[in-house]
């Protein structure tokens, strides 16, 4: 039998031996996970179901699979399954326990993480918006409501994918307990509840573990569970195990999640990061025997209204999920997949005769399409509500899409007014009587601006659209729509009529039969057209080109692509040949804003992830005069990467606070700071959620996207960086979002800055 013959057969048996009789543990006294007995590295490729079109689940599994991984992880989004409260979903795309018995067929083992908050750059972390119908409930706490709920989730998730782990004969080898629960707060006691939730879910008897960062990992470490790190491509990976190595020296190690890439936000530059350091980070785990999970080998789309958003302040997801990943958004091997291949190989020959396999279908370029019919919003209306005060989504039982809150002005007003929105969740487009006065925008922390003069009786009108709710941090609680009163002239506005408009295709059809679709050039509303497949134009994947377009989403067939805005970087759609018929296909758009031309859509050979167009509104950009501001600190910053905190002599009241960076260690270096935390007099973080950048002096987008926004989004792994060749000092300022009394400064830096000054207002 030749060595090919030989392989090829021990391959079949390794296919047919992930079915029963296998065994799986977590040896902590050995140090080493054991699959049947024998030491076992982990090579887990990251996958998300819902960001993948069902038709081409096998393809992405088989890509992983020629890749050189062993294993498949995967969230499940808790509210993808259970949209309404107590109705659950797990057919079709939600068929997760079908998604895990592809990866069985193939001979891949399945690490499965079931919440129930995810995080994942998804809406609200995974969790179901109807929580939030519960005016005063706490997210993941032991607020009984919240676990009654997650109870009755993970028993679902039970029935489905139980029968499936390995001492049933499946491939499921290992389940988490809750996800980066370290990031979000100190909580044993709900972590635990969860863990015993899982437990009884059917998850008995399969390894459980728990990930965080090497940086807040014991804040809620469970010591029945296995614990493993999250980390990404850059990190130093001995340092990220050496504290976990003091506590467990003889325990597995594994990171859970190493980032091949970063996801991206609208308004901001496009995010990549170097195949050198991803690989050579993978590499010395191999070298070590440590078990990783590449988080995302195949990142996918963000169909939908799924995108979430980041926090501190508010920052929207973009719907490509591409990551920067091997495997890039519609399924092609990057020079990222080689690279890695080349090293899993070295230790996997197995991988050698799994071939990559050729996508399920070529792109190509869809002819242009022009969307002859037209719908008002209004015409897609469920109902009006009328209240005294604005009432959220939630209030109102909408889980996602706009509204339009209008009231009567009734005072006249001689001069401009002030409008003032603070509850603006997420983007308005202001209007009165009719006519277009401004844009409300809470990624820029855009609530106010100026009404002209007007009579008593003009009818104010806010088309209010809820972007994608909050995923991380302690901001998860995010209501959409006006959570406050609306102040114009210094006064709250009330009687409020409004008409709501949900996220849903039938709703967006129902527009059409509901008017005149006689097309109006340039508005607000839904277009809907229609383009044939044949012989000349064959059904293959494609993107389209909405940078002629304003805002808004787009479904295909019935199918909900995702969303667009002409701020970038996105500025295409990716729409699988999947999701197309022979024949007759229909495309529908709706837009907040109006397309700038003719309504015309084309498809392109390629996406566009990268060109930021002209920003609708700006945040500050004045400079603060130094001399009008006080020097409370000096910082002498060590030259180290770790935590550094900072006290002030005496306790003083701010509500903005400058970092003046000064000096740095080696000439020619920029000054960069991963995290900044204020802490209050007991030294406790002052709330970074509601932590917004007011100004900086410069911004560094040569080796990355390091913007100021790095240095309060809780993630220690990003940085600001200020540009190449700036001239020192370097100002950065940040709104704490009100008044605090203030003890002191946490500081992260990245090694680079040597010394800084603290002012305050």
């Amino acid at each position: 039998m030749t060595t090919r013959l030989k392989l090829l057969f021990t391959a079949m048996v390794l296919a047919l031996t992930v079915a029963a009789g296998n065994t799986f543990e977590a040896d902590t006294v050995g140090g080493v996970f054991r699959l049947n007995g024998e030491p076992f590295i982990i090579k887990a490729a990251e996958l998300h179901y819902p960001r993948i079109p069902r038709p081409y689940w096998e393809h992405r599994i088989e890509m992983c699979k020629a890749l050189g991984m062993n294993t498949i992880c995967l969230y499940v989004f808790w509210n993808v399954h259970e949209r309404s409260q107590g109705t659950f979903d797990f057919t079709g795309q939600n068929d997760v326990a079908e998604f895990c018995r592809l990866a069985q067929k193939h001979g891949l083992w399945v690490i499965v993480r079931p919440g129930p908050y995810v995080c994942a750059e998804w809406e609200m972390g995974g969790l179901p918006w109807w929580l939030l119908k519960y005016n005063d409930i706490t997210l993941r706490s032991r607020d009984k409501r919240f676990l009654d709920h997650v109870r009755s989730f993970e028993n679902e998730v039970g029935r489905q994918l139980a029968p499936l782990t390995i001492d049933n004969g499946g491939p499921i080898i290992m389940v988490q307990v809750e996800n980066e629960m370290g990031s979000y707060g100190a909580d044993p006691d709900y972590v635990a509840a969860v863990r015993d939730i899982i437990r009884q879910s059917g998850f008995d008897k399969v390894t459980l573990f728990q990930c965080d960062w090497s940086s807040n990992f014991e804040h809620n470490a469970l010591p029945d569970l296995l614990w493993t790190m999250n980390f990404g491509t850059g990190s130093d990976v001995d340092k990220e195990f050496a504290r976990l190595r003091e506590l467990r020296p003889h325990t597995p190690l594994m990171c859970s999640e190493y980032w091949s890439g970063w996801f991206d936000k609208w308004g901001a530059a496009h995010e990549t990061r170097p195949a050198d350091e991803m690989v050579a980070g993978i590499s010395h785990m191999l070298d070590r025997g440590i078990s990783f999970s590449l988080y995302m080998t195949h990142g996918g789309t963000s169909f939908g209204h799924w995108a979430g958003a980041n926090s501190p302040g508010y920052s929207p997801d973009v719907t490509s999920y591409d990551y920067d990943a091997p495997i890039n958004e519609w399924g092609i091997p990057t020079d990222k997949y080689y690279r890695l291949r080349s090293v899993l190989l070295r230790d996997n020959p197995l991988a050698a005769i799994a071939a990559v396999p050729d996508p399920p279908l070529p792109v190509a370029a869809l002819p242009a399409v022009r969307l002859s019919e037209y719908a008002p919003l209004t015409a897609a209306a469920t109902s009006t509500v009328h209240s005294p005060s604005p009432l959220t989504f939630e209030q109102m039982d909408m889980g996602y899409g706009a509204a339009i809150y209008a009231a009567t002005l009734a005072e006249t007003a001689t001069d401009s007014t002030t409008l003032d929105v603070p509850g603006c969740h997420d983007w308005a487009r202001v209007s009165l009587d009719g006519r277009h006065i401004g844009t409300l925008n809470r990624a820029n922390s855009v609530t106010s601006l100026r009404l002209p003069p007007h009579a008593a009786g003009a009818r104010l009108e806010l088309l209010v659209e809820g972007m994608g709710r909050i995923n991380f941090g302690r901001a998860v609680s995010d209501r959409k729509g006006i959570t406050s009163d609306v102040i114009v002239g210094g006064s709250p506005l009330n009687n409020w009529d409004i008409t709501l408009l949900p996220d849903a295709y039938e709703r967006a059809v129902a527009a059409f039969s509901a008017t005149d679709t006689a097309r109006v050039a340039r508005d607000a509303g839904f277009y809907r057209g229609t383009f044939t497949t044949d012989s000349t134009h064959l059904i293959a994947d494609t993107f389209l080109d909405m940078s002629g377009w304003g805002k808004g989403q787009v479904w295909v067939n019935g199918h909900a692509l995702g969303r667009y805005w002409h701020i970038g970087p996105q500025q295409t759609l990716y729409l699988p040949g999947c999701y197309l018929n022979e024949g007759e296909n229909e495309i529908i758009v709706l837009d907040l804003i109006g397309p700038e031309g003719d309504p015309i859509i084309s498809g392109l050979t390629k996406p566009v992830l990268d060109r930021l167009g002209k920003a609708e509104v700006a945040t500050a950009a004045t400079r603060p005069e130094l001399y009008e501001w006080d020097v409370v600190m000096t910082m002498d910053v060590s030259a180290g990467d770790n935590w550094q905190t900072f006290e002030l002599s005496k306790p003083l009241f701010g509500r903005f606070a400058i970092i003046e960076c000064g000096q740095v260690w080696k000439e020619g270096d920029a000054p960069a700071i991963a995290e900044l935390r204020i802490v209050d007099t007991d030294g406790n973080d002052i709330d970074p959620s509601r932590y917004t950048i007011h100004y900086v002096d410069s911004e560094d987008f040569t080796s990355g996207n390091n913007n100021a926004a790095k240095s309060i989004d809780l993630q220690e792994s990003t940085r600001w960086q200020a540009a190449t060749g700036a001239i020192l000092p370097q100002l950065l300022v940040i709104d704490l979002g009100d008044e605090h009394e203030i003890g002191g400064v946490r500081l992260l830096p990245t090694g680079s800055l040597k010394s800084a000054r603290l002012y305050l207002r």
